[in-house]
């Protein structure tokens, strides 16, 4: 029966507004159906920014849902994965650097029949100077210039009123300045379409009661993937999948495993574009009974199943398909040799589809479909294949080299199968030379040149995927120049010191260090040395090596020199007076400081306080520095405190050397305070008490006193004590003669030869007894 016109556009109509009845897209992650379901005539671009892109290829009966179109499951690129060294440094537009990627283009479906008339496959690029840009399709670069529909905005190239025909391909953003070029992934643009059926009559399929029967959809030409379903008659009775009925996702064709008489009628094929989201319908095929009579029980007929090796990418969906024809109707099941089915698949379709979501390396395996019914059974295997797509380990980094140096670059990547390695410089193959090798992702450049400076990427790929790190190598190239602070001077040194002349010049390659004498080529000793980096050390030094001295430094661009005068003198002698010294608090003293030295130099006194230096203003007038006469200083210290003992330092400094003398002053005073003071025991008129010594400042303690107080005494008081005279050497007494029932606190005083020191810190408030 032939659908009417009007039937045919109610129908359209009916799943524009109802999409449950036009199915789920299989094989694909919701959020990813989702995105590009974009209504015939959208104004939108149908764009997506996957972590994979596909590559065409033939479909098959097994499907791996991921970021792509049916049968594109086994060829998926990954992700571009550039990566750059030093990104703080780079944001420093005062730093010139080579380009960097912000943004790459992304694969891209678009609608034959958008209003939108325009493709854009963005590029954006960062460096300084600021990058230029090209593109290229296909692996030639286009012409921009010469084709009007195509345009360049800050990078990102635009095509006006698109065509399959001339701009379906890959592309690739080439992003260049001063310093090299670096080449994006490669990005797809696949247009998006679906062609009618052929409008030719479908013969009639007929079929014995019992029979198994295949229906083809044989559909049209359409990009990327469809939907099938089936009308059965006329809207809306769609065919409802079952033990006996099965609609292929891979193939189209509805599969009847036994044909009822309830199943003759008219079958239509419906399918739908997933980007598009147009329909269209097939001929009908009309499915008849014969009537020479019921067809007879047979084994299954295994019609459709998955292929011999099913390939998926790791965290993908698998969907395996596995129909059988029979009579009676055939039983499905399912199960993964030598192992167990995996703990999250998921049987579909009355068995029919085995899903596996978020495929993992060890769901790896052979499965087995088995269709079984009363008259036999049927067995398919095939063997799943899971791959990662390729995934750094090791990146490259800039690198700055001398001329001349040896260059070693690694990149390193994991995935299944293993990745292989290929290497662009500014954008174009690099190939093995006499002076570059590249073996397993290693590049070693022996003895690099200016001219090996550039932009250089690294490519691991495996068949499913390729990923690119880029890296900036900077080759120094220039004649020797010496900063200005190494420019011609005097040193002046004292006898038996080491002395060290500075030859540091700047150059690249790094230049070749001669010293002369006069004019005289020095030659190392075991006093003379030419350091690593190219300064002259020499040691002991005696009046002989006095004189001028040249550094030369020669490298294939040029020469530049220094030259330094080495004055050696007699060293520095000092003497401080009195050496020890020991005063009571109150005291002063002078300390005189005296210097033996070249006469041809001028000294300067500096004096210190336990390695710190005296600041005279902030010392309250208890310092005082006073010059005697060119040789020699005196310091005064009046009234002496006990903080002022300690080491005094008097250093000498000449233009040659520094010396230095010390003196030690000891200070004596009255005794600081005691220890925390404890009550040991308490009755109604005595306190037991124990305490610590505190410092005797260089002055033996004599005596301690215990002093209470209350609130009903005047401050603190001494009270009387067992033993009357608390000698020195005690740290525990009683008081006694206290009143009952107050509350008191206690305290110590120390008292030496030089006088009384201060009190302790109280103890804690306690009451006497009652009476």
């Amino acid at each position: 029966q032939i659908l009417s016109l009007f039937s045919v556009h109610f129908l359209l109509v009916f799943l524009d507004f109802f999409p449950e009845y036009s199915e789920a897209v299989p094989g694909l992650p919701t959020s990813y159906a989702a995105i590009l379901r974009i209504k015939s005539g959208s104004s939108s671009l149908a764009s997506f920014n996957s972590k994979t892109r596909p590559r065409l290829s033939s479909p098959s009966l097994g499907s791996v849902s991921s970021p792509g179109w049916r049968g594109a499951a086994q060829h998926y690129y990954s992700p571009t994965n550039l990566y750059h060294f030093s990104e703080t440094f780079k944001h420093d537009e005062s730093v010139d650097y080579g380009p960097v990627f912000v943004q790459e283009p992304d694969d891209m479906i678009f609608p034959t029949d958008s209003e939108e008339k325009k493709v854009s496959l963005n590029c954006q690029a960062r460096g300084n100077p600021t990058p230029t840009y090209r593109w290229l399709r296909n692996g030639t670069e286009i012409d921009i210039e010469s084709d009007y529909r195509f345009s360049l905005i800050e990078g990102s190239l635009i095509i006006s009123n698109p065509s399959e025909m001339k701009d379906s391909g890959l592309y690739q953003c080439l992003t260049t300045n001063m310093f090299g070029s670096i080449l994006s992934r490669e990005a797809v643009l696949q247009f998006a379409y679906l062609g009618n059926f052929s409008g030719r009559t479908r013969s009639a399929v007929s079929v014995r009661e019992g029979q198994g029967v295949v229906l083809m959809c044989s559909p049209p030409l359409h990009s990327p993937e469809i939907i099938y379903s089936w009308v059965f008659n006329e809207f809306p009775s769609f065919v409802a999948e079952d033990s006996r009925r099965f609609i292929s996702q891979e193939t189209g064709n509805l599969y009847i495993s036994k044909v009822q008489p309830s199943d003759v009628g008219s079958y239509i094929c419906l399918v739908k574009n997933t980007v598009t989201n147009a329909r269209v319908l097939s001929p009908p095929t009309p499915l008849t009974l014969r009537n020479d009579g019921v067809m007879g029980e047979y084994e299954p007929k295994i019609e459709v199943h998955f292929p011999y090796i099913v390939t998926a990418a790791r965290g993908t969906t698998v969907k395996m398909e596995c129909f059988a024809l029979g009579n009676p109707v055939p039983t499905i099941s399912w199960r993964k040799v030598n192992g167990h089915n995996p703990s999250k698949a998921r049987l579909r379709k009355s068995q029919a589809v085995l899903e596996i979501p978020n495929v993992q390396l060890e769901d790896s395996g052979m499965y087995e479909c088995k269709a079984e019914n009363s008259r036999g059974r049927n067995v398919f295997r095939g063997q799943l294949q899971v791959y990662t797509y390729p995934h750094w380990v090791e990146k490259l980094n800039d690198t700055q080299l001398d001329s001349r140096d040896p260059l070693r670059w690694e990149c390193k990547a994991t995935g299944k199968p293993r990745p292989t390695y290929r290497w662009l410089k500014n954008g174009v193959p690099l190939w093995p030379q006499s002076r570059i090798e590249m073996i397993n992702g290693v590049l070693m450049i022996h003895s690099v040149n200016v001219s090996d400076a550039g932009m250089y990427q690294c490519l691991a790929e495996n068949k499913y995927g390729t990923i690119y790190a880029s890296a900036e190598l900077k080759i120094l190239a220039s004649a020797p120049t010496f900063p200005l602070n190494q420019m011609r001077k005097t040193i002046i040194v004292t006898k038996g010191q080491e002395v060290v002349i500075e030859c540091k010049p700047q150059a690249s390659p790094k230049p070749t260090i001669t010293w002369k004498k006069g004019d005289k080529v020095l030659r190392e000793n075991k006093r003379i040395t030419i350091l690593p980096h190219g300064s002259l050390r020499i040691l002991n030094a005696s009046k002989s090596d006095e004189g001028r001295y040249l550094c030369q430094g020669v490298n294939v661009f040029g020469s530049a020199e220094i030259i330094a005068t080495v004055s050696v003198k007699e060293p520095t002698r000092i003497e401080l007076t009195p050496k020890k010294i020991e005063l009571t608090v109150g005291e002063s003293i002078v300390l005189s400081c005296k210097a033996l030295h070249d006469s041809t130099m001028d000294v300067t006194f500096y004096w210190t306080l336990n390695g710190q230096p005296i600041d005279f203003e902030k010392e309250g007038g208890h310092f005082e520095s006073i010059k005697a006469q060119a040789s020699s200083a005196d310091l005064m210290i009046r009234n002496i405190l006990l903080m002022h003992a300690g080491r005094y330092g008097c250093r000498v400094q000449t233009a040659a050397d520094t010396v230095s003398d010390e003196t030690e002053l000891l200070v004596r005073g009255p005794p600081g305070p005691p220890g925390v003071v404890i009550v040991e025991e308490i009755t109604d008129t005595t306190a037991t008490l124990s305490w610590s010594p505190g410092a005797d400042n260089h002055s033996p303690i004599s005596l301690y006193n215990l002093q209470a107080r209350s609130p009903f005494s005047l401050g603190w008081q001494t009270v009387k004590t067992v033993p009357d005279l608390i000698s020195g050497d005690m740290e525990s007494a009683m008081a006694v003669e206290l009143n009952p029932w107050v509350e008191y606190e206690f305290r110590v005083v120390a008292t030496n030869k030089i006088g009384t020191g201060d009190p302790s810190v109280p103890s804690r408030v306690i009451r006497t007894n009652e009476a």
